[in-house]
């Protein structure tokens, strides 16, 4: 061992150093974690303006299909596209995780406000139903805070029902640029992704598996 790590330009004495201070590190950790006992549903929001915030939540979604949870997405904005998370739960885990796409695309292609309005009304109906459902535990409503931001559904709606009819047991994820700041005071979870770098702004088109 002692060998290896010399050859590596550590030596014993670094080494030993190194195991001392993740020892320290290892047992204020377990301290911190030993008072971490409660579990509950969360309230969680992903934002801002970098690409990457239904990619995670999608992620919850397949951490709770592998783990056999029933869970549920409900997307409000996306419409009659294809993308591989719906492909694949609806061709493979639909036994698991109801997918429901509820919306007809961006507002500028749709060009019709009043048949947003009651696709989204519509989507939000859907979601308070699976939310309440005592079987399901966790809800993705996708692009749920472009709805609210357009006005096609209520935030104080949202908030109400959430704080008075979510169960304590279910997690309810919420994805979307814009979040309103009483939505995110009251998440449990909420991160906000910053735009650094996006191809779009190169000249690079939407691409299957990175953004659909």
């Amino acid at each position: 061992m002692s060998d290896q790590s010399e050859s590596n330009g550590i030596t014993p004495e670094a080494n030993a150093q190194h195991a001392q201070k993740m020892a320290k590190k290892k047992a204020a950790r377990d301290k911190i974690m030993a008072t971490k006992t409660e579990q509950r549903g969360l309230l969680i929001v992903h934002t801002g303006k970098g690409k990457g915030k239904s990619t995670a939540a999608f992620g919850m979604v397949f951490r709770c299909i592998a783990h056999g949870i029933p869970c549920a997405v409900v997307q409000f904005i996306k419409g009659g596209m294809a993308t591989g998370e719906r492909d694949l739960i609806e061709t493979h885990f639909s036994d698991i995780c109801q997918f429901h796409t509820m919306g007809e695309g961006f507002t500028w292609e749709t060009q019709d406000r009043e048949r947003d309005v009651q696709h989204a009304l519509a989507a939000w109906a859907k979601a308070k139903e699976l939310i309440k459902d005592p079987d399901i535990k966790l809800v993705l409503l996708d692009e749920l805070n472009i709805a609210i931001r357009y006005d096609y559904v209520p935030v104080a709606d949202v908030i109400a029902f959430i704080e008075a009819e979510k169960p304590d047991d279910t997690h309810v994820v919420i994805t979307g640029r814009n979040a309103y700041d009483d939505l995110v005071e009251r998440a449990d979870l909420a991160t906000e992704m910053s735009l650094l770098k996006h191809p779009f702004r190169s000249g690079v088109q939407a691409q299957a598996g990175i953004e659909f």
